[in-house]
């Protein structure tokens, strides 16, 4: 029997991103997903859940997304997976950037892994394949659960809107594309839990969704 999957969402930094806790029911066996900041949030969530966590991962290397992974890192002892290498500008430049927005300040990361297109990740029992969806960033990534019908999806969709394109290495017709080709592919079916706003299904995204008609 495939394990299930269970998530709490812990908002962080004034971006409000969704810093995603991610675990195996059965083992209660976890993952970080992309801590941007406000770790003493994010570690009460971890203790809330009982979860033991056993790797951080990231999406991409915004700021808002990967800012406090270097420092979480730390304070669990845990290896950081993802993004894709594409993104290592943006990590390397990660103390820059939280300057510049006025957040906390940051460090910056090397992923212990960085992932490809064709990878996968564990997580307890649970297995993420990887996507490489370059776009809002050049490393983007998407973690895609095919047994429980759910994606992590970072800054790459959202209900109703996709990531924007207009920071350093983004292009809209690429990630356009890489949204179309690889991600509404996966099925109407799978849930799916963005970096910022509500969680949705690829299915209303591909019905409703305005940037994704036509």
């Amino acid at each position: 029997m495939p394990a299930t999957p269970r998530a709490a969402i812990v908002p962080v930094t004034p971006f409000q991103q969704n810093c995603t806790l991610i675990w195996d029911d059965a083992t209660k066996v976890g993952a970080v997903v992309d801590p941007g900041g406000d770790l003493d949030r994010i570690e009460a969530a971890i203790r809330a859940q009982g979860v033991k966590v056993e790797k951080i991962l990231l999406t991409h290397g915004h700021i808002d997304h990967a800012g406090g992974a270097a420092e979480l890192k730390e304070r669990l002892g845990v290896p950081v997976e993802g993004p894709h290498e594409a993104d290592k500008f943006l990590l390397d430049s990660l103390p820059v950037a939280a300057e510049s927005y006025g957040l906390e300040p940051a460090r910056p990361i090397t992923p212990d892994r960085w992932l490809n297109e064709g990878d996968s990740v564990t997580v307890g029992g649970l297995t993420f394949d990887i996507l490489f969806v370059p776009g809002h960033s050049p490393g983007s990534v998407v973690f895609v659960s095919r047994d429980a019908r759910f994606a992590l999806v970072g800054d790459v969709v959202f209900q109703g809107s996709v990531g924007r394109t207009d920071l350093p290495g983004g292009n809209h017709e690429q990630l356009i594309r890489g949204i179309k080709d690889k991600v509404l592919p996966l099925g109407d079916d799978v849930a799916f839990i963005p970096g910022h706003g509500p969680t949705g299904t690829l299915g209303q995204e591909r019905q409703t969704n305005p940037f994704l008609q036509g």
